[in-house]
This record gives structure tokens, sequence and C-alpha cells, in this order.
């Protein structure tokens, strides 16, 4: 991915409003880091004495302005599990050990992507980093619009497909999946977003995301699933959806 192979999204956000969505990331991240400290220590140990290897996975993803980064999560996979399969997780992945289901399924295993948004390679609110050779699917007007914003945590597309692994899990090529029916359904989200940028916009996502963790199900004052579940048909993702389960984002 080249860095000047973007161009500036149809809608530009004031540099007030990206002044205060910066200021609000780097505050609130490094709160949450001092805050979570004992939890970080708790399951570094954890991960540590369940398998063999680094405490942390980290993985380059495209950035802003198409640069590449350092993602940061706890590792759930066995060491070197990136060489024995693809980017994407199944469900039943044999490559996540005994800690790292727990640690996936509560989402804890992504708390460490809070350094990523303190030093400013991402932020709470964005579309979530690719590795380089899924971006290289979306085309260039695609690639134009994601790479003009800060990746995140959490989106339109993270609250949508928060159970994306499951989706996978039923298909017998779930690269082709991926790439041809569920990222133009996130390309489709990341542009909303990127129409909505706002501090706003970022505090009901994240309180969304927060309560979906919580409770498994979305407050209705958020507004999340009321205009985007529809996008969510079983044709569109290759998957039945389980009665009364909502779909979730693992990657």
């Amino acid at each position: 991915m080249r860095p000047n192979d973007h161009r500036p999204a149809a809608t530009n956000p004031s540099l007030l409003t990206l002044a205060l969505k910066r200021l609000f990331d780097f505050v609130v991240s490094g709160l949450a880091v001092v805050a979570l400290l004992p939890l970080f220590l708790v399951v570094a140990a954890a991960v540590k004495f369940d398998s063999p290897g680094p405490v942390f996975f980290r993985q380059s993803r495209v950035g802003r302005g198409g640069h590449l980064f350092r993602i940061f999560k706890f590792r759930t996979m066995v060491d070197g599990a990136s060489r024995t399969g693809t980017a994407l997780t199944v469900q039943d992945d044999p490559r996540v050990t005994r800690l790292g289901a727990f640690l996936r399924a509560r989402k804890i295993d992504e708390l460490p992507q809070l350094f990523n948004v303190f030093v400013g390679s991402m932020s709470f609110v964005g579309p979530r980093p690719e590795v380089p050779e899924y971006m290289e699917f979306y085309s260039r007007e695609q690639r134009a619009i994601i790479l003009s914003m800060r990746p995140g945590i959490t989106d339109y597309a993270a609250v949508l497909f928060r159970d994306e692994n499951k989706m996978l899990d039923c298909e017998s090529d779930p690269v082709n999946v991926y790439r041809y029916r569920i990222m133009p359904i996130k390309f489709a989200l990341y542009d909303r977003y990127s129409r909505e940028i706002g501090l706003l916009t970022d505090l009901r996502l994240i309180f969304g995301t927060v309560a979906l963790l919580i409770s498994s199900k979305n407050l209705g004052w958020v507004e999340i699933d009321r205009d985007l579940l529809t996008a969510v048909l079983p044709d569109a993702v290759g998957c039945q959806e389980t009665e009364g389960e909502s779909l979730e984002q693992v990657r």
C-alpha cells in the first residue's frame, strides 16, 4: 500500500472536529491504560502461563493515508499461527488457545489497542484496520475513503459484524465470503461513518459497543441496530443467524 494511494473523502470533517476527536482519544485512552493496568498484568501473566510464546500479538495493518503500523492485541493463538493459516479466524479455529477463546469472547484481547489509540495510530472509532493483503481487495475509490480516516477499535461495521467468526465458520471458503459478501457491506458502513465523523457519533458508538459487550443487546437510544441490521441478510453474509442472536466482529 502506497501512502499517497488515496484521495480525500467526499465529506471532510472540520479541523475542530478532528482536533476534538484526537483530544478525546488521547485523554481517555491514557486514563483507561492507567485504570486497567492491573487487568493488563493479570491477563499478560495468564497468556504466558497458558501457552508458549509472546504475550502480545503484533501485526502490520494499514492506517490513515495508507501508512503501515503495528496493531497490538493479547495473543490468543498458538505462537506462529500466522504462518499456518489465513488472516481470517473462524469460530472453531484450532489455532486459538483455551485462554484465547475466553479472551476473544469477551473482547479482552483487544484492550492493548488502547496503546495504539494513545499514540495516534488508531482512534476509538473508525474503520477496523485491515491487513495489507485484504486492503487491496477494495477499489482505489473505496481505499480513498477508508484511508482518509484513522482506523478504530469500533465502528458501525464492528458492531454489526461482531460475530463474524461464526458466520465465516459456516463457509467452505471463508476468504471468498469475506471478500465478496462481507467487505462490500463493511465499506458501505465505513462510507457512512466518513460522513458522520464527530464526537457525538463516536460517543454513541462507544457506548453502544460497551452495552453490547455487557448485555449482548443494543440499546434503542444508541440507534445502531435500528438502521443497520436490515443490511445483514442470510444471503448477504452466507450464513444463517441464530434466532435471537446478534452478529459480532472479532477480527
